[in-house]
């Protein structure tokens, strides 16, 4: 009995220790890789400008709705009088997206009875006619007309909407990397002023040992307790502006749901700063491959592309139109009530010439749209100036980082000997309390500019990625639209 009890414990205590683990998994260090991903998967910007594009896709599809194959079935029975004609006439057409401007159609036609002589043309043989023709525009519509327009258009705005996902991309990573390498320096300071305190608390009790033992001054523990204090105020600070990070880090950082997730200290990764040689960052060699790689100038020079196109439209508009009509007839069956005259196959060839006069709607959207198009080139110009002058701003903040870097990682290295040996000397009695504060506090506040001055180099650098449309430095893939 005492055995079945003692295994039926072991055997809830089992479970519930398994439950226990289940409820509260390890946390891993969190990596910037993991927050990129996070971004771009859920960040609800990016969303929005994926939705866009799909508007701007079935736009294509809509644009592309002009050049659909259009039936139509004309029927026509004389009811009551003195003829008895009837008709059933079925044509198809299309037009045909390619640089003639054409229209192709089809058709077919079946007459009985008879018809008066304004409507002679309803006559056909017995078997009905068929016929096809080709419509060509020679001048007006030839390179270009309203329907081919509204789908190169429509494709370039999605084009457009296409640009303006990977604008956002690069955008939201460039303000994630800084974000969690903000929340990543300050977690490091939070732990340097924790461990501070943990020193000044461990000597407290020394101290108390010594006081009582008579071989230090009651003094010195009022002194260990403000400088205690100090640490304590230091501590929660920069408690908060790790809260603070944490919370910022938080709108690029979600889970599957898109709501945002707080991480904890737990998940603070292992970091001290790398010190890279100044000599590997770059030069401005090649402007053109600069311009080429960054999204702003791709979507202005779309942009220039579709202003391109409207002034097109608007030059055709101003043209006559000259149009030729090809069309073959051909009678099936034997001679019907209209006679023998549509017993022969018919070859057709029409040409319309129109041509318009004062065009002032014309003319004016023309020069508008010109105008449109010269402050458009102005843009991109200016855009071209900016992004050089951009981007050697950020190449001095990225040396000038590195070197700060430098520099602050020396001063840990020197800022730790004279902390080791002011301890060394205090133990042996050869200084005080107040010198062994003074290299403590140094120490840690070196330690601390080494870990904000590689923040401020990850941020150089982020810049550098982002302007340079990096975009395996940033995390994205080439497919932009599926995350």
């Amino acid at each position: 009995m005492r055995i079945a009890i003692a295994w039926l414990f072991y055997c809830v205590s089992f479970f519930a220790y398994a439950e226990d683990n289940e409820a509260i998994p390890e946390t891993s260090p969190l990596s910037v890789e993991k927050v990129l991903q996070s971004a771009a998967m859920h960040y609800p910007k990016i969303l929005a400008n994926i939705a866009r594009y799909r508007a701007a896709e079935a736009r294509i599809l809509s644009a592309e709705g002009a050049f659909d194959l259009i039936f139509e079935v004309d029927s026509y029975n004389w009811a009551e009088g003195y003829y008895d004609g009837r008709s059933l006439e079925g044509t198809a057409s299309r037009y045909l997206n390619l640089n003639s401007g054409a229209q192709v159609y089809g058709g077919y036609k079946l007459s009985n009875g008879t018809f008066p002589v304004y409507e002679d043309k309803r006559f056909t043989n017995t078997g009905g006619q068929l016929n096809l023709g080709v419509l060509f525009s020679l001048l007006r519509d030839r390179n270009i007309d309203p329907r081919r327009f509204d789908v190169s258009d429509a494709r370039l705005a999605a084009r457009e909407a296409e640009f303006d996902i990977l604008l956002t991309k690069i955008g939201i990573a460039q303000k994630a990397i800084i974000a969690y390498w903000r929340w990543v320096a300050l977690g490091q300071k939070t732990e340097v002023y924790s461990n501070l305190l943990s020193i000044a608390l461990e000597r407290e009790v020394g101290l108390k040992r010594e006081v009582e033992q008579g071989a230090r001054a009651a003094i010195v523990l009022t002194e260990s307790l403000q400088n205690i204090t100090q640490r304590k105020s230091l501590l929660a600070n920069a408690e908060r502006d790790f809260g603070i990070a944490a919370n910022e880090l938080s709108l690029f950082y979600r889970d599957d749901t898109g709501n945002p997730v707080i991480v904890s200290e737990k998940e603070l990764p292992d970091y001290e700063p790398s010190i890279n040689s100044i000599d590997k960052f770059y030069a401005l060699q090649d402007l053109n491959a600069l311009y080429a790689s960054r999204p702003e100038l791709k979507q202005l020079r779309n942009s220039i592309t579709r202003a391109m196109r409207r002034i097109e439209l608007n030059q055709n508009s101003l043209l006559p139109r000259l149009d030729l009509d090809f069309g073959i007839y051909q009678p099936l069956g034997t001679p019907g009530e209209g006679g023998s005259s549509r017993d022969e196959t018919d070859v057709i060839i029409g040409l319309k010439f129109t041509i318009p006069l004062e065009q002032r709607a014309a003319r004016g959207a023309l020069a508008e749209n010109e105008a449109k198009f010269d402050a458009l080139r102005q843009e991109q110009r200016l855009m071209q100036d900016q992004i050089e002058l951009g981007v050697r701003n950020i190449l001095l903040e990225l040396r000038t980082a590195e070197k700060l870097l430098m520099l602050a990682k020396n001063e840990v290295n020197q800022s730790d000997v004279l902390r080791e040996a002011e301890i060394r000397r205090f133990k042996k009695g050869a200084s005080d309390f107040f010198l062994v504060n003074i290299r403590e506090n140094t120490a840690a506040e070196a330690k601390i500019r080494f870990f904000l001055a590689g923040l401020q180099r990850e941020v150089a650098q982020t810049n550098f990625d982002a302007a340079t449309a990096n975009l395996e430095k940033l995390g994205i893939s080439e497919n932009i639209i599926n995350n």
